[in-house]
């Protein structure tokens, strides 16, 4: 189980992977899967589309990641668009494949992000709730997600630490953050939870910049913004392999920084690709 693996000595190295939406995507989805095998990670993620979009195949690739690998799946499970009744069937699937790790999140609205949440009529409403149903439906470790910015729908920091704690207080066993840029937002979100009794270990969620557009559009995504700095940066480079090569070095030196203040470990969103993540961990390894 998860909640053991965490807490055992030394940092936690995880990676993130989506459903793809064709065969090709599969075939570099596994290429990827293979060439990170090997750095031995705590876990390993997989997405859960839009509006549940993805069920299946997420599902589906969740479950030969446990048979045909030597790594600890996390499968995604969202309350959108689902009534309970298919969130318990999900979690039956889930099981059945040997899976016992979840990360429990409401989702985005069915219009998308910024659209009002809009709930199944016979589902649930917030992320809480889904790690109460989780827990009762068995032995599972359950994760969920946390915001160093803050959550687009929260109504301030010290509101938006009060939903991660009451997260974990109906049965969370660690939190993993959105994408973010900086250090001092995660350490902030940290001491807030701290303040409130909440020993949850928060796992910050890197993304490397390989591409200042897609970084941009997944931000926004996530309810995020790359800083200004980050963007100058950046923005000032013309050859793309200069971008990629300089964003790898800003997330390899965000990635201490986390490390020197007191992260857990590091949850890498891989965009199905290995490259910039296995030169990170070998930065990271050498230091």
């Amino acid at each position: 189980m998860l909640r053991e693996l965490l807490a055992r000595p030394g940092h936690s190295y995880s990676f993130e992977f989506f459903p793809p939406k064709d065969d090709d995507g599969e075939r570099r989805l596994w290429q990827a899967i293979r060439e990170l095998e090997p750095l031995d990670p705590t876990f390993v993620s997989v997405t859960y589309g839009a509006g549940g979009s993805t069920r299946d195949r997420t599902v589906r690739i969740t479950a030969r990641i446990a048979s045909e690998t030597t790594l600890t799946p996390v499968a995604h499970l969202t309350c959108v668009g689902h009534s309970r009744d298919e969130l318990r069937s999900v979690m039956g699937a889930y099981a059945d494949a040997g899976v016992r790790n979840v990360l429990a999140l409401r989702g985005d609205p069915p219009g998308g992000p910024g659209k009002p949440w809009i709930a199944h009529p016979d589902g649930l409403d917030h992320a809480d709730e889904l790690v109460a149903l989780v827990r009762s439906l068995g032995d599972f470790s359950v994760g969920v997600a946390a915001f160093p910015g803050g959550h687009p729908e929260a109504a301030d920091l010290d509101a938006d630490a009060r939903v991660l704690t009451a997260k974990a207080r109906a049965g969370a066993d660690f939190a993993v953050t959105q994408l973010f840029f900086e250090t001092e937002p995660y350490v902030a979100l940290v001491r807030r939870v701290e303040a409130l009794g909440c020993p949850i270990p928060i796992i910050p969620g890197i993304m490397p910049i390989t591409d200042l557009k897609q970084i941009h559009r997944m931000a926004e995504l996530s309810g995020t913004s790359v800083p200004g700095w980050v963007v100058d940066r950046l923005g000032e480079l013309s050859d793309a392999d200069d971008v990629r090569a300089v964003g790898i070095e800003l997330a390899t030196m965000l990635c201490r920084e986390l490390l020197d203040a007191g992260a857990p470990g590091l949850h890498f969103y891989t965009l199905n690709r290995s490259t910039a993540t296995r030169q990170i961990f070998a930065s990271l390894r050498r230091s």
